[in-house]
């Protein structure tokens, strides 16, 4: 198998910024044990999404998704993506 092309990680890095941003917005004051509680996943998974720095898999998302009652249009900023 080739290489990925360098705009991969770009776009990965850009998502899990996304992400991470979204998340910090819906905790607000919630400590972040009680929003990973909310969540149902750990803190310290919650912590690396919150930064940017945690992949996470389509299933995850999901799991998000579901429990915070959004879509990915809510998370993920669609317009920014079509202008490349």
């Amino acid at each position: 198998m080739g290489r990925l092309p360098p705009q991969t990680g770009e776009v990965a890095a850009s998502l899990q910024a996304q992400l991470g941003k979204y998340l910090r917005k819906r905790r607000r004051d919630m400590t972040l044990p009680a929003f990973a509680r909310k969540l149902g996943i750990s803190s310290s998974s919650l912590h690396r999404m919150e930064l940017g720095e945690q992949n996470v898999t389509l299933r995850t998302l999901e799991h998000l998704l579901k429990r915070l009652k959004c879509s990915l249009n809510d998370v993920f900023d669609t317009s920014e993506r079509s202008k490349r």
